[in-house]
């Protein structure tokens, strides 16, 4: 009786120090991921005016935003992941889908903005610009975050079905954020809710160090000065996939492939702002922060 309390103890005492370092990592991850990207965020100003020119765009009232951040953003959350997450396998992944995503995004931030390209969004404008005899800029980002999801997931987990599941979690919940990037600070808080709800798991120092960044870019962001693009949304969906993948067994992870996929089918019929905009919670949230629509 006695050895069988004493091995409960130490189970016991087991699972809260680990509890502590997911704690303290998660902790690390944040603070190094704010400090990254407001530190990446001062060096962007620094580029060639040809690039920062090349990343100005016109946001939802027509005034002008760079999109900097989201390469900062990618940057900063891959790094405070992979840095502070103590896990090498998890830490391998972050890289793989933070980076790959985000250098995607950054393509077809740039190269999907050409005038010949601009009609080529949505699974349907890929579809219309193969029969074509064209590839998009949007395909090619979405096979390349495809690859790196599949890259990530195998590096993640060791049964081909279980890294399969995972490729698809990560590379449907870097396309899903970035369908959110329509107004100011709504990708973003958006991956701040989904990533504060895995802070204590296995992946929660590649959430933390994603929310730090995240947190740190939102108020120039909610300012209408910034705009994630799809290299900054992508990249921040990417890595949070990299965490629910990792915090997540079989089931899990069938279960939320099948709620983001069925997300984004639905977003090819439905527009999410409008279901936000007539939502009265998530209008509300939507609208914290952000400029009132008088100041347009």
């Amino acid at each position: 009786m006695s050895g069988s309390k004493r091995g409960s103890s130490d189970t016991s005492g087991l699972s809260l120090r680990r509890g502590y370092v997911h704690v303290g990592r998660a902790a690390a991850g944040l603070v190094v991921g704010a400090v990254a990207a407001r530190c990446l965020l001062m060096a962007g100003e620094q580029l060639p005016k040809a690039v920062q020119t090349e990343l100005t765009r016109s946001n939802h009232r027509g005034e002008t935003v760079t999109l900097v951040p989201g390469s900062v953003l990618a940057l900063a959350a891959t790094a405070a992941g992979a840095l502070t997450s103590g896990n090498r396998r998890v830490a391998a992944a972050a890289v793989v889908a933070g980076l790959g995503a985000g250098a995607a995004g950054l393509y077809d931030d740039i190269v999907g903005n050409r005038p010949e390209q601009k009609r080529d969004k949505g699974f349907a404008g890929h579809i219309r610009a193969l029969r074509e005899g064209r590839l998009s800029a949007g395909l090619v980002k979405l096979i390349a975050i495809a690859g790196a999801g599949l890259f990530a997931g195998t590096l993640l987990k060791r049964k081909p079905i279980d890294s399969l599941l995972a490729a698809g979690v990560i590379a449907g919940t870097a396309n899903l954020v970035n369908l959110l990037d329509l107004r100011p600070g709504r990708a973003i808080k958006a991956g701040l809710a989904l990533g504060g709800t895995s802070l204590g798991g296995p992946g929660g120092a590649v959430a933390a160090g994603t929310v730090g960044a995240a947190a740190a870019l939102l108020p120039e962001d909610l300012a209408e000065r910034t705009m994630l693009g799809d290299a900054g949304a992508n990249a921040m969906g990417a890595l949070l996939g990299v965490t629910m993948a990792a915090d997540s067994d079989r089931l899990a992870m069938l279960i939320t492939l099948a709620g983001v996929v069925g997300l984004n089918a639905a977003s090819e019929r439905v527009s999410f702002t409008k279901v936000i905009e007539s939502t009265p919670t998530l209008h509300q949230i939507d609208q914290w922060g952000r400029r009132p629509a008088a100041a347009a």
